[in-house]
C-alpha cells in the first residue's frame, strides 16, 4: 500500500480568530506525530505570527496543540533527510529560495552547518518569531514540551500549564545545543538551566513553576478555561497601541539582556557540533544514528539512550509513569 501523504503545513498549523473578542489561535494539529512541525509548517507558523502582529482585529494569539501534547520538537527525521539528500530543493526552501541557480555550502564547509544555524536566529525561520511579535502571546503548554515547542514556550509572554507538563530539549542529549540557550538560561534562571543542559533531563511544570518560567499551573481538565481566563483580561485590558508600545520596552530589555546576541552565539556553537568527539564511543551521536552502527533513527536512539538515566529523569511520559509506580509500590511496602 502507498505511504499516506504528508499533511500540508495548513493541517499542521491551524489558524483562527475572533474578531469580537481580538483572540486568534494558533493551533499545531499533527499528534500522531506528537505535534511536530514539518519545514513548511514552521514557515507558515512564521507567516501567521507576522499577520496576526500586523491584524488589527487581532491583540491576543493564543498557542496552543492538539490533543494530548502541545509537542516533542521539530520533525528531525525530515530536517535530516533533507540535510543528506542530493536534491537541494527542499533544504533551499526552508530559505525561501528557489534552487535554481543557487548551491548550498557543501559539506565540511563551516558555512555548511552555521547558514542553518544563524537561520535559526532570524524570526523568519519560525524559531524564533515569538520575540518579535509586537502582540500579545499566550501558550498553552500541556504533556511534551519540548525542543521546538520548547523555544516557544520561552518566547512567549504568558505561559499557562497542565500539571502533567514536561520541558525541556532533547538535545541537550543527543547534540548538546538549542538555538535559544542563552534566553532560556535567562528565563529559568542559569543555576536550574545548567541543571536541564548537564543532566539533560526535562523538568516538571512544578519545577518550571519555581523557576518563574510559569505563570500558572492548573490540572488538565481545568488547563482550557485558565487560558481562556488570561487571554480575556489581556484583549480587555489597555488598547492594542499601549500594548505595541509595551512590548517594544520589553523588547528592548530583552535586547540589554543579550536575547539577539545570544541566538547568535549558540547558533555557532550548534553549527561545530560535528567536530565533538566521544570519550569512549557510548555517547549517543548524531553520525551513528542516521547511516552508522545505531541506523534506527532518532526517536528510537534517545529512546534507548534514556535507559542509561534514572527512569524519574526519563525524557518519555511513558518511563516516568513506570518509575512512579514503581515509588508508589514501595511506599505501599513500607505502610
Amino acid at each position: 500500500m502507498p505511504e499516506p501523504a504528508e499533511p500540508t503545513a495548513e493541517e499542521i498549523i491551524r489558524y483562527d480568530k475572533d474578531a469580537k473578542t481580538r483572540i486568534a489561535t494558533i493551533t499545531f494539529d499533527r499528534p500522531d506525530y506528537l505535534n511536530a512541525p514539518t519545514i513548511a509548517a514552521r514557515l507558515r507558523y512564521a507567516e501567521l505570527l507576522h499577520q496576526a502582529g500586523i491584524d488589527d482585529d487581532v491583540k491576543v494569539l493564543v498557542i496552543r496543540g492538539a490533543d494530548d501534547d502541545l509537542g516533542s520538537g521539530a520533525d528531525l527525521t525530515e530536517v535530516m533527510r533533507v540535510r543528506d539528500a542530493a536534491d537541494q530543493g527542499p533544504r533551499l526552501a526552508e530559505y525561501r529560495i528557489s534552487p535554481d541557480d543557487v548551491s548550498y555550502p557543501p559539506p565540511g564547509s563551516f558555512r555548511n552547518g552555521a547558514t542553518l544555524g544563524q537561520w535559526y536566529a532570524n524570526p523568519n525561520s519560525g524559531i524564533r518569531g515569538l520575540q518579535d511579535f509586537k502582540k500579545i502571546s499566550i501558550l498553552e503548554a500541556k504533556g511534551y514540551c519540548y525542543g521546538w515547542h520548547f523555544y516557544q514556550a520561552a518566547d512567549a509572554d504568558l505561559v499557562i500549564s497542565s500539571d502533567d507538563a514536561l520541558f525541556g530539549h532533547p538535545s541537550f542529549r543527543y547534540y548538546g545545543w538549542g538555538p535559544r540557550m542563552w534566553w532560556w538560561a535567562q528565563t529559568m534562571g542559569i543555576r536550574k538551566f545548567q541543571e536541564m543542559v548537564f543532566t539533560g533531563r526535562a523538568f516538571t511544570a512544578d519545577e518550571m513553576y519555581d523557576c518563574n518560567f510559569l505563570n500558572s499551573v492548573v490540572p488538565r481538565e481545568e488547563l482550557e478555561a485558565e487560558v481562556e481566563k488570561y487571554a480575556l483580561a489581556c484583549a480587555r485590558n489597555r488598547p492594542t497601541d499601549t500594548v505595541f508600545m509595551q512590548k517594544v520596552f520589553f523588547e528592548i530589555m530583552k535586547q540589554f539582556q543579550g536575547e539577539y546576541l545570544g541566538s547568535m552565539l549558540s547558533g555557532v556553537f550548534e553549527s561545530m557540533g560535528g567536530s565533538v568527539r566521544p570519550d569512549d564511543g557510548d555517547e549517543l551521536m548524531l553520525d551513528s544514528v542516521f547511516g552508522g552502527a545505531m541506523n534506527q533513527g532518532l526517536g528510537e536512539a534517545v529512546k534507548d539512550n534514556d535507559s542509561k538515566f534514572p527512569d524519574d529523569w526519563a525524557l518519555s511520559k511513558k518511563a516516568r509513569k513506570k518509575a512512579r509506580a514503581a515509588k508508589d509500590a514501595k511506599a505501599e511496602r513500607k505502610k
